[in-house]
């Protein structure tokens, strides 16, 4: 029994033993091996690996992926006119020397961060100096951009890491800028519009008077016209009317009077006061033939 213990004790420190001595090392990571606290060995390759026990050797792991740094908050930054602005980038980056990051950062992935912060900081701050607002934002955002990872790149690469992609994400004035921009663009903005509306109002009265202008001129050639139409209409009637009692002069008289008394005696209550034997009751005191 003490045997078979005994048995069980040296095969369990055996296992112990030998599953200290293996590690495995993925497609994701970097594994820095350590002897006696000075780094021995960097292992790239994906596979079974095999090490003394501790404390002879130690097994650290590093990120071999593309990482990424993006700060929650925008940094603020003077431009060439001396205006704030405010500069939100991102910055894709990965270990390219495990050894040297290492050295650089004893492993702490933290420290790297606020390392990488600081280079992106001082290469943005270098480019947008340079720069008016209307620069960075548009005009020539794309070279920033270009500038600030070529330097990145070349302060990153001394301390172990490649730079895949930098990236502005926003750029954007600050409050009190905005407002500013904001209260010039709706001034500008009811500038146009005023004049659009005094341009509109001018071009509505010249419509206006011109339309005056085209009622007048077709309403006097209108009036014109009717006044030529009825004088000759006037002239053929007078010229029918004395061609047809020109053939009976006293006929026409005596139609005349008709009409005459017609028109006089009208209504009942009509009162004439005039001499009976005056020439208009001729036709009363002797029809004629």
């Amino acid at each position: 029994m003490n045997r078979l213990v005994t048995i069980f004790v040296a095969g369990f420190i055996a296992l112990m033993l030998l599953s200290s001595t293996v590690f495995v090392v993925d497609q994701r990571r970097f594994a820095i091996v350590f002897a006696l606290g000075e780094v021995r060995e960097v292992i790239a390759e994906p596979r079974l690996h095999f090490k003394l026990p501790p404390p002879f050797q130690n097994v650290i792991y590093l990120d071999k992926r593309i990482l990424t740094l993006d700060t929650p908050d925008a940094d603020r930054f003077i431009t060439a006119e001396k205006k704030n602005i405010l500069v939100d980038a991102f910055v894709k980056w990965r270990i390219v020397e495990p050894r040297l990051y290492y050295v650089s950062f004893s492993g702490d992935e933290r420290a790297a961060r606020n390392r990488m912060s600081q280079i992106v900081k001082a290469a943005l701050n270098d480019e947008i100096t340079k720069r008016t607002v209307r620069e960075v934002i548009s005009g020539e955002r794309g070279r920033v951009m270009e500038a600030v990872r070529d330097k990145v790149v070349a302060e990153a690469k001394q301390i172990g890491v490649g730079i895949v992609d930098v990236r502005l994400k926003r750029v954007d004035y600050i409050d009190q800028i905005n407002d500013s921009v904001y209260d010039r663009m709706r001034a500008e903005r009811v500038r146009v519009a005023n004049e659009l509306r005094s341009t509109g109002a001018a071009e509505s009265e010249k419509i206006r008077a011109d339309a005056d202008r085209q009622r007048t001129v077709i309403l006097a050639e209108a009036f014109r016209e009717a006044e030529k139409i009825k004088g000759e209409g006037d002239a053929k009637a007078s010229a029918i009317y004395a061609d047809a009692f020109g053939k009976n002069p006293e006929f026409y008289k005596f139609y005349r009077s008709l009409e005459a008394y017609r028109a006089s005696f009208k209504s009942q209550g009509d009162v004439m006061v005039i001499d009976s034997n005056s020439e208009f009751f001729k036709y009363f005191r002797s029809p004629g033939k």
